[in-house]
Parts: C-alpha cells; sequence; structure tokens
C-alpha cells in the first residue's frame, strides 16, 4: 500500500491555527502574570518571568479603591438589561418576518438590513444631543446617566444583527410544527413561544454570546452619556489606566484588566459547545 502524503493545504491550516492560538494565548497570559507582580518587577525584571512574590493585593487595590467592583456591577446590569431587551423585541419580530406574510415586509426586512450598515460610532453624537435636548426640557438627568436608557440604546443599536440572524434561523424551522400546533389548538403567541422560540435556542445562544461581548465590552456610547459614578467596566478601565499612570501603579492596571477579560472568557468558555452545535445543526437544515 502507498503512503498518503500530508496534504499541503492541512499543514498551512494547522501552522496559521497555531499561530492565531499563540498570537491570543500569549498576551492573555501575560496580562494575568502582570497583575500579580509588584511595580519593581514590571519595570525592570524579564516581563515573562513568573511573579517572584504573587500580590493577591493588586485585584484587592482596583476591585475597592479604583472602584472597578463598582463599574463591574453597574456594567452586569446594563449587559443583562440590554440582552433582556435586545430578545424581547428581536424574537418576536424575527418571528414574523420569518413566518408571516403582511404588508409592509418587504419594507421592514430592507429596513433592518439597512441598519447593518449603519456604524454605531457615526450616530452617537445626534442620539446624545437627542437625549440631552431631552434632559433640558424635562430639568432633571433622565435620559443621560441612566442605566435603563444606556440598556435601551445598546438594544436598539444591535436589533439589525440580532434580527437578521434570527429570521434566517427560523426561515430554516419546518412548517409543520406550526401546522400539529394549531391542530392542539395553539394560538400564534403560544405557538412562538412554546415551540418555535426553544427550537432557535442554538440561535439564541449565539446572539447572546456576540451581544453580551459587544455590550460587556462597549466604550463609546457608554463614556459619552454615562458619567464616572454610573461609568461601565469599560470606561472604568481608562480611569484606572490614568490613575496607574500617574501613580506609577502598573499591577493594579493589569489587575483591573483581568476583571474585565474574566466574565468574557468563562461565557465564551461555557456556551462555546453549544455555539459550534448550534452551527452545524443549522448548516445541516440549510
Amino acid at each position: 500500500m502507498k503512503k498518503r502524503n500530508f496534504p499541503l493545504y492541512k499543514i498551512f491550516v494547522y501552522v496559521a491555527l497555531i499561530t492565531l492560538a499563540i498570537s491570543i494565548i500569549v498576551p492573555i497570559a501575560w496580562v494575568f502574570l502582570a497583575s500579580l507582580k509588584s511595580q519593581l518587577e514590571l519595570v525592570s525584571g524579564n516581563p515573562f518571568d513568573l511573579p517572584k512574590q504573587i500580590l493577591w493585593s493588586n485585584f484587592a487595590d482596583a476591585f475597592v479603591k479604583a472602584r472597578m467592583g463598582d463599574y463591574l456591577i453597574n456594567t452586569i446590569i446594563v449587559t443583562a438589561l440590554s440582552l433582556v431587551i435586545l430578545l424581547v423585541v428581536a424574537l418576536p419580530a424575527s418571528y414574523v418576518l420569518a413566518r408571516f406574510d403582511f404588508v409592509g415586509k418587504k419594507f421592514f426586512n430592507g429596513l433592518f438590513m439597512a441598519g447593518l450598515f449603519v456604524n454605531v460610532n457615526y450616530i452617537v453624537l445626534p442620539i446624545f444631543l437627542m437625549l440631552f435636548n431631552a434632559d433640558i426640557k424635562l430639568g432633571f438627568d433622565f435620559f443621560l446617566n441612566n442605566k435603563f436608557w444606556l440598556s435601551v440604546v445598546y438594544a436598539a443599536t444591535a436589533l439589525p444583527f440580532t434580527i437578521y440572524l434570527l429570521t434566517g434561523y427560523f426561515k430554516t424551522l419546518p412548517k409543520a410544527y406550526e401546522e400539529a400546533a394549531r391542530i392542539d389548538g395553539c394560538g400564534y403567541f403560544k405557538t412562538m413561544t412554546k415551540i418555535m422560540i426553544p427550537m432557535a435556542r442554538p440561535s439564541i445562544i449565539t446572539v447572546v454570546l456576540f451581544q453580551f461581548l459587544a455590550f460587556w465590552n462597549e466604550y463609546i456610547i457608554a463614556f459619552t452619556f454615562m458619567d464616572k459614578e454610573n461609568a461601565t467596566l469599560a470606561v472604568g478601565v481608562k480611569y484606572l489606566m490614568a490613575d496607574a499612570k500617574s501613580q506609577a501603579n502598573f499591577g493594579v492596571m493589569y489587575a483591573g484588566l483581568v476583571i474585565v477579560m474574566i466574565p468574557t472568557l468563562v461565557l465564551y468558555i461555557c456556551v462555546q459547545k453549544k455555539i459550534t452545535q448550534g452551527m452545524s445543526i443549522g448548516g445541516m437544515k440549510e
């Protein structure tokens, strides 16, 4: 029997994947190591050396003195609210656009598709001015420096991509399930909530992960709309970096970065298998 040569393209793929993995893992590992080092080790030592003395106090200082704990709570509240508002609006809209024919369907589909090409950073200032003028008319801060309205803006800006993704998945589900539900006496709302939405769970998990990362790490909108008291983690890191540079305490700064990274890493590790399965199922259905 002839030995099959290892295909050259597979070697290229493996080399590319290994290189990509190293380019991601090494900086993350370096930040974790730096967060446990003293200022002297960070300035004068080898950046890749293990810490001579593990300084957990860097995390305590970042969490309490630099107020990263407060920023973490703000970010959890805003992210959770944004995801709830987004799913409450996007799931019914996606289901209706995917499964029903009605007057104006093409218009709404085109509207959401157009939203995919709008860079959120370009419309931050108009949104801010609109909310700022509303607060002036009210005579007090209601729309700005408000976690709920920040969540509403986050959810609104994420609607086009979310509806595009969920609509595509709902279209792949067989109509037989809806017909069986109708025979059993289920109305449209019950069919959607009890049958179709649970079947779209892989796609929903994908949306939750993508938008969680987007909301968690968002900086420009939060920096524009919120003051220092109500800042999120991404904005808090900016304040932390400024304080760390002025006080020459980089260990605390890296500890703050670790606090920002850990939730996203944990979430991805927990759901990445389900996302892969969901994408595989969606590909098979198509």
